[in-house]
């Protein structure tokens, strides 16, 4: 089924994610996987602490999302959503436009996370061509993350991100300094005041202010307090300034609402889901925006929104998405994620204590150790695959993911492989 040959050509031909091809990192074969649960070739189970980035929030191989997939396959797989609408298009957009902010009723359907904030980031400049301005120009915080395309990436952190490399080839922006209240913090209110220095500065030549509510994800896995987010909404009102919310990986309850704008009971002018979207099933996002925003595009010379993925609205996807949202409306999963909050504080934060430990923090189903020291990814993935888990850190960053449906049983698997793993001084870099 999967032979070392596989494993041979996948080290030689095979270009993983942020993987040396000359000293590419190991891969362990995955054959099957079900619930929480992968299985590697070899008949091992790990215990998936990822959600697969985040984006399987049902588990793996729900049968109800493949009777979906296999119901529409059955019909058609895919059709060009130009000049063409389906069905399930259809039903996906009622329901977004049902769960989301009332103001949000016009949805651009694409197919990953970074094409939502390719295409939120186009809208805001195509709306202020519609009002007669060129604004190109955009706002966000520094320890942001946004994507891997390069629009998105010139909105990811200009230093200290996995792009940093790309300066000079992207679009220079501006960056306020990244919140430094968390969550759970008394707000200060000069933690706000760069932010609203460059924004009283700048207003007149920004297109939007582009963020990840609440968590800052890839940037660093931080937590911030609503009260900036109020200000950021309350900033964009008074300068009438688009805000584009990025909830490609907070949205559908991983921070313990269903949207983290409602944390703060804000509303941005776009939106901006992904990865969970499909529940991990495919490749899908969405763009939301508000019908005001839609009908100043539509004004400007071009007299559309120039965009159109081949992929577009694809029906696989959309079915997909449809039953993943169903289940979410539900209603199971805020006491699912309540409870993944709960055992994650009780079993993580403690280690704040622990000398590899620079901090713990838990929000809603994400768990988050950060280390003294960058770990030695090698080292410490072998150690938790020999655990019976799988977890993916990067830098000094050891977190959890999981999927909504994890047991109290797989989740202690996990935060016990993840205790256990500090005490090994392999595991880090010097």
């Amino acid at each position: 089924m999967f032979s070392q040959d596989d494993l041979h050509f996948d080290r030689q031909h095979i270009w993983h994610p942020y993987t040396s091809m000359r000293d590419p990192l190991p891969c362990y074969p995955v054959v099957a996987a079900q619930g929480c649960q992968l299985e590697l070739a070899d008949g091992r189970k790990l215990v998936d602490g990822m959600s697969s980035w985040w984006a399987a929030i049902h588990g793996y191989n729900h049968p109800r999302l493949n009777q979906a997939l296999q119901q529409q396959m059955a019909q058609m797989s895919h059709v060009m959503f130009g000049g063409i609408t389906h069905p399930a298009a259809v039903a996906l957009s009622r329901q977004l436009i049902r769960m989301t902010p009332e103001a949000l009723e016009c949805v651009f359907l694409a197919d990953s996370g970074s094409i939502a904030v390719e295409v939120a980031m186009k809208m805001a400049l195509q709306y202020w061509l519609g009002r007669g301005q060129t604004r190109q120009t955009f706002l966000t915080l520094k320890r942001g993350y946004h994507g891997d395309t390069f629009a998105a990436m010139s909105v990811c952190d200009p230093h200290n991100s996995m792009h940093a490399l790309w300066r000079g080839y992207l679009p220079e922006h501006l960056f306020a300094a990244a919140p430094r209240c968390g969550f759970d913090d008394a707000w200060q209110p000069a933690d706000f005041a760069d932010f609203a220095q460059l924004a009283e500065r700048h207003h007149r030549d920004i297109a939007a202010v582009i963020l990840e509510p609440i968590v800052q994800g890839a940037g660093g896995m931080r937590f911030y307090h609503p009260h900036y987010l109020q200000q950021v909404r309350a900033l964009c009102d008074r300068y009438g300034l688009l805000l584009i919310a990025d909830e490609i990986a907070t949205g559908f309850g991983r921070t313990g609402k269903l949207f983290a704008c409602e944390h703060a009971g804000i509303a941005p002018d776009i939106l901006c889901l992904g990865k969970a979207l499909t529940g991990g099933t495919l490749t899908l996002s969405a763009t939301l925006t508000t019908r005001e925003v839609a009908d100043t595009i539509s004004r400007s010379a071009a007299g559309c929104f120039m965009h159109g993925p081949t992929f577009m609205g694809n029906p696989l996807a959309c079915a997909v998405a449809v039953e993943s949202l169903a289940i979410v409306n539900e209603g199971h999963w805020p006491a699912q994620v309540a409870a993944i909050e709960q055992q994650l504080r009780a079993a993580l934060l403690p280690l704040r204590d622990h000398p590899a430990v620079a901090d713990a923090r838990v929000l809603g189903a994400i768990g988050v150790i950060e280390t003294r020291q960058p770990v030695n990814m090698a080292q410490l993935q072998q150690f938790f695959v020999t655990r019976g888990v799988w977890i993916r850190p990067f830098g000094k960053l050891i977190y959890l993911m999981p999927p909504y449906v994890i047991s109290a049983a797989e989740l202690m698997q996990l935060t016990h492989a993840v205790r256990d793993a500090l005490d090994v001084e392999a595991h880090f870099l010097p």
